[in-house]
């Protein structure tokens, strides 16, 4: 069970939107990335009239990750510590940020708020920064792709209100139940909320929680989603956000049925965010309404 202050009574560091001429940092804290595509996606940025640089060891590679424990975290603290560095993207998720979410300087984030923009083995440094700062960070990244690249945009360079609107053709989307919610927009992987429990996961109760994963089996859902559960982890949520569950080989619509519509509380499923066709990006800890009925995800700001 998470023990502490409700989240809605604790201060929120929001981070003020890019502006041209801004400087972005890429880091790796987790797997090595493709270096082509991070050049790729730096010369979108660039187009944005952003300026790019990189972490020392960005594109270093040490077996599945992108060096050492501590470089890894050596190039994100730094980017956190820079003033220069308005914005943090991460190369790739894949695998090792859980390994040094908690050496994150917090206190730098503190004293100068910065979005850290990834998702996916990335969830879990998002979820240790709310834990910690309560920092807005941002469930997504670049893809190379038309709508996906406008949604980041307007994510991190705009304060306009965000509309995300449920696809019929996700498998997810079949979980929608009936209702409203408004809440504090947390979460993200599945396999990442799990392995925060006890150590780097924030309260949930009064959230909308956002859940998406990728390739597991059976037993890889229904054993974090049982230990959430019975661990008191779900008590006290307003609502659920189901995003892109892909490439499995059953039917993980069934399972998450299973563990979630117990909850008793509004699910909205079919959201494009997670691993899947054209994910979009979002904003998370920021106050977020899901409505059933229109099928829609609003945030505010």
């Amino acid at each position: 069970m998470n023990v502490g202050p409700a989240i809605s009574t604790l201060q929120v560091l929001t981070p003020p939107p890019l502006q041209v001429g801004d400087r972005v940092r890429f880091v790796s804290p987790a797997s090595s990335p493709v270096r082509e595509e991070v050049l790729q996606r730096a010369r979108i940025l660039e187009a944005w009239g952003l300026q790019v640089d990189f972490g020392e060891h960005a594109f270093k590679k040490l077996s599945y990750l992108a060096g050492t424990d501590e470089e890894r975290l050596s190039d994100l603290n730094s980017a956190f510590r820079d003033p220069q560095v308005r914005a943090v993207f991460t190369t790739r998720g894949g695998k090792g940020s859980y390994r040094i979410a908690d050496g994150i300087d917090f206190d730098a984030v503190r004293r100068d708020p910065k979005f850290l923009i990834g998702f996916s083995d990335i969830s879990i440094l998002h979820l240790c920064l709310w834990k910690h700062c309560r920092l807005i960070g941002v469930h997504g990244g670049l893809y190379n792709v038309a709508g996906p690249e406008e949604a980041l945009r307007h994510v991190l360079m705009t304060a306009r209100p965000i509309v995300m609107q449920a696809r019929e053709e996700e498998p997810t989307f079949a979980l929608t139940t009936t209702g409203s919610a408004t809440g504090r927009l947390i979460g993200g992987n599945l396999d990442m909320i799990a392995t925060a429990a006890g150590w780097a996961l924030p309260r949930l109760d009064g959230a909308i929680l956002l859940i998406e994963g990728i390739g597991k089996w059976q037993g890889a859902i229904d054993r974090p989603l049982t230990m959430l559960r019975k661990a008191g982890h779900f008590d006290g949520l307003a609502g659920i956000a189901i995003g892109q569950f892909t490439s499995f080989e059953f039917d993980v619509v069934e399972l998450l049925r299973d563990h979630l519509e117990h909850l008793n509380v509004p699910i909205l499923g079919g959201l494009p965010l997670g691993h899947g066709a054209e994910p979009l990006s979002v904003p998370i800890g920021v106050i977020a309404t899901l409505d059933t009925s229109s099928r829609e995800l609003t945030i505010a700001r």
